[in-house]
């Protein structure tokens, strides 16, 4: 039992070393952009260093603990899905204290909001309480999927699975005007406001001349990853699934060619949502089987396949990326701007609450092309990788296809050699 646990807290710190090393900050030379821009955010950069020492730390606490070694599925079952009807309790309370405090008509915001403070209080220690060993039942839940899928190496984890639920930050993205690619990507201190984002936007662009976007994230692939605090099972287990996939693939050429190449990076994001829904449906099927969505044939109502969706918001943003492209392409920057602020609007109209929509928004989202249409536009690399998918036999063995991949190039020899076997 005590070299069990020894090995697992050596694993912990190997790796979470590794990571500290890939992610760890360089400081920028005076009077170059990423001077100006970190000028520019000034204190509101995210500390990964201090966050990840703290991560640390609770893991260790966990592993000595192993509060969850002992306990029958059932419990553990229990125990998760408590947890997080806790969290979606702690969002519901903040959400009605916030609308207390947007009422113009309740004077004493304090007093009008003091029981739902206390119960926030209270059940924010509950999940203090029970975070590590929930935390603790889905690492392994998640690991024995991935065995069963082929990853397991003498029956252990490489690298382990293991994730944190926390506030995540936010995402500054900068691209040029010119055309549509991720030139900065800073993560910031999370709660940051509307106008807060807009201004530091705006100072962006006015001053470094760049397109810039502050963007909400769901996980990122540090170690142990970070996950956004949910209530939600289905969506927990589909994104710790995919930070895991980012951290296999650090320790492959495919993430280890992440930070250098646009085109790698949109793979690798791809890879990483193409497989996150296939493993996290076999978590839930497995583990929490009452959660897991019903059958597309489970509706009894018959849908007529004549008629179209009122809105098509996927093919409507790929038409958008595809005019944004072309006009920038022709140098006609202003019109391209002007294009997506009216193709924004239309959006809104439509019921999707887009902030702003410009050349960073594209650089983002764009790299997400697991699913046809969208901010990828007329992109080829989703195509190609769902084509690689759809012709190997497992989530294994095409995460060993793509896993060489270190370049644009890369890809099209791989799709060439599949399509064609």
């Amino acid at each position: 039992m005590k070299k069990h646990r020894l090995w697992q807290l050596i694993k912990i710190s190997f790796i979470s070393l590794l990571f500290l090393l890939l992610i760890a900050p360089e400081w920028p030379a005076f009077g170059s952009d990423d001077y100006r821009l970190q000028k520019i955010i000034q204190q509101r950069e995210f500390d990964f260093l201090i966050w990840e020492v703290n991560a640390i730390l609770a893991k260790v606490e966990g592993v000595l603990a192993s509060g969850q070694r002992y306990l029958q599925p059932e419990e553990r079952q229990e125990i998760v899905v408590d947890y997080l009807a806790n969290i979606q309790t702690v969002r519901d309370l903040e959400s009605q204290i916030n609308r207390v405090y947007l009422d113009a008509n309740i004077i004493d915001h304090d007093s009008a909001t003091q029981e739902l403070q206390a119960e926030l209080a209270v059940t924010r220690a509950r999940i203090d309480d029970q975070q590590l060993v929930a935390e603790a039942i889905l690492q392994e839940q998640v690991a024995e999927i991935l065995k069963a899928e082929g990853f397991g190496v003498a029956d252990q984890m490489w690298p382990p699975v293991l994730m944190h639920m926390t506030p995540l930050p936010t995402v500054l993205i900068t691209s040029p005007r010119d055309h549509i690619e991720k030139e900065h990507q800073l993560s910031l201190i999370p709660g940051l406001t509307t106008p807060q984002m807009d201004a530091l936007e705006t100072a962006v662009f006015d001053d470094l001349d760049l397109s810039a976007l502050i963007v909400p994230i769901g996980g990122a692939g540090s170690y142990p990853t970070m996950i956004n605090e949910t209530g939600n099972i289905n969506w927990l287990a589909e994104v710790t699934a995919h930070e895991w996939v980012h951290n296999w693939l650090t320790l492959q050429p495919l993430g280890a060619s992440y930070p250098f190449d646009t085109s790698v990076r949109i793979i690798n994001e791809t890879v990483a949502s193409l497989v996150d829904q296939e493993l996290g449906n076999k978590i839930i099927e497995r583990y929490y089987p009452e959660f897991a969505p019903l059958p597309p044939d489970a509706n009894p109502t018959p849908i007529d396949p004549s008629e179209a969706p009122a809105f098509d918001f996927r093919a409507e943003m790929a038409a958008t990326r595809i005019q944004a492209d072309e006009l920038l392409a022709a140098g006609k920057i202003e019109e391209a701007e002007k294009y997506m602020e009216a193709r924004r609007q239309f959006f809104v109209e439509n019921g999707y609450g887009i902030r702003k929509l410009n050349q960073a928004y594209f650089a983002f989202y764009g790299a997400y092309a697991a699913e046809p249409g969208g901010a990828q536009g007329g992109n080829p690399i989703g195509p190609m990788l769902r084509d690689i998918r759809a012709n190997t036999p497992s989530v294994r063995a095409f995460l060993d296809t793509v896993a060489p991949i270190t370049s644009f190039a890369d890809l099209e020899r791989i799709h060439q050699e599949i399509i064609t076997s």
